[in-house]
């Protein structure tokens, strides 16, 4: 499925949104010394920043006017009792057919800070994403002096081939994706790559003041190191939630992921200093792109500074940790703090009624008789899979079969332990250990359950660290460790006084990380990888959230009329 050759016409309409997405469509883009067709929103890349307030309602109109399937989802967005506005394609929803047309309604809740939008079919979440911006309620502040400027700094990934090829050549070989041509900064590669210092994006900026850098990473398969030459950040948010404040000369930041960062522009005026984006990616063995992005933060100079000044002015980079630190990856990630105060308390469930362990893991398959070559390890097709399953994405959305209790769409048996327990860490394992099972397996949660999840790393294959984010939901991440969980030892360094509040947490390489959450937002939640390479390998699950009984405030919304069909 070619998901580059089609027009959508979006429209949003709300009590304070005033954005309007007119046209998604093919707009020829020029990088990297050539031309080529991308799918835009508005003819952007990346796509225009929705504006909303805290607990707004908003109603997007999708037309599909192309040729081609799609569907938008709201990262983030905790859309209570709402699945059906979430979007991942054949989960929540059948995708919008070409002529189809479907009207989401995005419900804000607590979120607020910076969160995103993009697709989520197959691989068109490269080009079709932007930023969401949720403020304040009217009346209400930051708990930060307000900026005096916010500044959306979106990264991403650029390939020099249409992604789609990209795919298809993925899925037909069964080894790895090429790796992009160029990472990006607010679509830009940066002056480090060919033929596109001119289009460098510049940040021009005042002295003496503080903007708010609203920061997503919206790449398909790269965790990004970013930094400021002679510049600290001070992160105040990350997934659309308030933080401690984290003074820091660079960030670790991973595809799905948000960030809010004040910047003070206290250095000398008469210089110019990098943005940079750099990958951290710590497999052994694991293609990755390798080249750094970069922007430019210029002060503004008076007449009097210009006319003293006829030199060119200087241009310093930035630190950025090397690209398998993950000590100074792990460094950052694990400072993150919520607020916890009177303002914004938290509530971590601290009584746990449902535990999984789920084992997440790179994976082989035999190659198929049928198939000329086969590009992964040893002649075989790469996978991924949580607790040894690969899932198989249905035909028909689970949404609806859950709705109208149609048979035979998914199992309820996803298991709650690894079938197979062996030292996930060790650095040789047996290679039948790889083969994981194919199906459709789901996770029933009763209405209120509080739910601890240990995310446990695998060197099956390849140890990497792996994205993990949960729609429907923000959790509270209580821990981190390297090596083999051990529950005894390792829930003595939980954090339950103020861990932070996110959507989507790295798994660390050959180790683990735990959540909480409590499940009171029902309906039919996805889980899984946020690097493309590995959901579209099958390293994700579904949450089904009952409802509360006898509760009309606690069940899952009506299904929408207008609902797309399979």
């Amino acid at each position: 499925m070619f998901v580059f050759r089609k027009q959508v016409n979006v429209a949003i309409a709300g009590r304070f949104c005033k954005l309007r997405f007119k046209k998604v469509k093919e707009t020829p883009y020029r990088r990297l010394c050539s031309t080529k067709k991308i799918l835009t929103v508005n003819g952007k890349f990346p796509g225009p920043t929705l504006r909303v307030h805290q607990g707004d309602k908003i109603f997007v109109k999708v037309y599909n006017k192309g040729r081609h399937n799609i569907t938008i989802h709201w990262h983030g967005v905790n859309q209570p009792r709402n699945p059906w506005s979430d979007g991942p394609e054949y989960i929540t929803q059948c995708p919008i057919q070409p002529g189809g047309k479907f009207k989401q309604k995005i419900i804000f809740s607590t979120e607020e800070g910076t969160i995103w939008w993009h697709a989520h079919s197959d691989w068109s979440r490269a080009t079709v994403h932007g930023a969401i911006i949720v403020y304040p309620k009217n009346g209400t502040n930051y708990p930060f002096p307000n900026p005096h400027k916010e500044v959306p700094i979106i990264l991403g990934e650029w390939w020099k081939k249409d992604v789609s090829r990209v795919l298809e050549g993925f899925l037909k070989t069964g080894g790895e994706p090429n790796t992009s041509d160029a990472l990006t900064i607010n679509g830009q590669p940066g002056d480090l790559y060919e033929c596109s210092k001119s289009e460098t994006f510049k940040l021009l900026v005042d002295q003496n003041k503080t903007y708010l850098l609203r920061i997503v990473n919206a790449a398909l398969n790269t965790i990004f190191f970013f930094s400021v030459a002679k510049h600290n950040l001070t992160v105040v948010g990350s997934d659309g939630g308030y933080t401690k404040q984290l003074t820091t000369e660079y960030i670790t930041i991973s595809p799905g992921q948000t960030m809010d960062a004040l910047l003070t522009t206290d250095q000398n005026n008469s210089t110019l200093y990098y943005m940079a984006a750099r990958a951290y990616s710590s497999g052994t063995n694991v293609s990755f792109d390798n080249t750094t992005s970069t922007a430019i933060l210029q002060y503004k100079r008076n007449d009097a500074v210009r006319s003293q000044s006829s030199t060119t002015p200087t241009l310093l980079f930035p630190y950025l940790p090397d690209y398998n630190d993950t000590k100074s990856a792990f460094n950052f990630i694990t400072r993150l703090r919520s607020l916890a105060d009177n303002d914004h308390p938290i509530n971590v469930p601290l009584n746990i009624t449902t535990k999984l362990i789920s084992a997440v893991s790179v994976n082989t398959f035999p190659c198929p008789q049928n198939s000329s070559s086969c590009e992964g390890p040893n002649g075989t097709r790469l996978a991924a899979s949580m607790n040894n399953i690969s899932f198989v994405t249905p035909s028909l959305s689970i949404l609806d079969a859950y709705y109208y209790r149609i048979n035979g769409v998914f199992q309820k048996d996803f298991p709650s332990v690894p079938p197979f327990l062996f030292n996930f860490t060790s650095e040789y394992l047996p290679l039948e250990l790889e083969l994981p099972k194919r199906g459709t397996k789901v996770k029933i949660l009763d209405y209120g359950s509080t739910v601890e999840v240990v995310f446990q790393g695998t060197n099956l294959v390849a140890g990497i660290d792996h994205p993990m984010h949960l729609h429907g939901y923000s959790f509270y991440v209580v821990g981190y460790g390297f090596g083999n969980f051990h529950e005894e030892r390792d829930k003595l360094s939980y954090n339950l006084v103020d861990p932070p509040m996110l959507n989507t947490v790295i798994v660390p390489k050959n180790g683990w990380t735990t959540i909480r959450f409590t499940a009171t937002n029902p309906g039919v939640w996805f889980m899984h990888c946020h690097l493309e390479r590995h959901l579209t390998w099958g390293m994700e699950t579904v949450f089904v959230v009952k409802n509360r009984k006898n509760d009309p405030k606690a069940k899952l919304l009506p299904r929408p009329s207008d609902m797309p069909s399979c």
